[in-house]
């Protein structure tokens, strides 16, 4: 699937219409993707009246420094996992104070990926309390490029149909 400027654009400003709509506010947990789904969601004027945040954390130690995932779900699990996700949320809705997170973690690629987690393997979560956090994995094809396209597009979708349902 080729995701393009457009179609980020447009699930970006859905979501912000909706997060509008809802007067909800959204900080971002990002992995792979970088801090892309904070970037496409205040590319509109006017976000800062629902974008609270993004943090990108990369590494394990950001992990568990900036949201305070346990070492022990990183190192149990790895930070491509379902138990990392739902900590980035919640440790993302303690930190900001916010309405809704959203958090991704995934193996991009080109290397890095393994039989158990292939390279284009990104787990997802977003939420409003640990109790309302849903969590899905998916998998991408193409290159890096293209993996992270495809995950902020997810992302965006995702929380959006989120929100229409809370």
């Amino acid at each position: 699937m080729s995701v393009t400027d457009s179609d980020l654009e447009r699930a970006g400003a859905t979501l912000g219409d909706l997060l509008m709509q809802h007067e909800c506010t959204i900080a971002t947990a990002e992995s792979c993707t970088g801090g892309w789904v904070a970037k496409v969601l205040t590319d509109r004027a006017g976000s800062s009246a629902y974008v609270q945040g993004g943090l990108v954390t990369y590494s394990n130690a950001a992990k568990h420094e900036l949201l305070g995932v346990p070492e022990q779900n990183l190192e149990a699990f790895g930070a491509v996992s379902e138990p990392v996700v739902r900590d980035m949320v919640a440790g993302t809705l303690a930190v900001t104070g916010v309405d809704v997170a959203v958090a991704i973690s995934g193996v991009a690629g080109p290397g890095g990926g393994s039989d158990e987690k292939p390279v284009g393997t990104v787990w997802f979560a977003w939420g409003s309390s640990r109790d309302t956090t849903e969590a899905k994995r998916e998998r991408f094809e193409g290159d890096r490029d293209a993996v992270r396209r495809q995950a902020v597009l997810y992302a965006l979708q995702g929380v959006s149909e989120y929100v229409k349902r809370s």
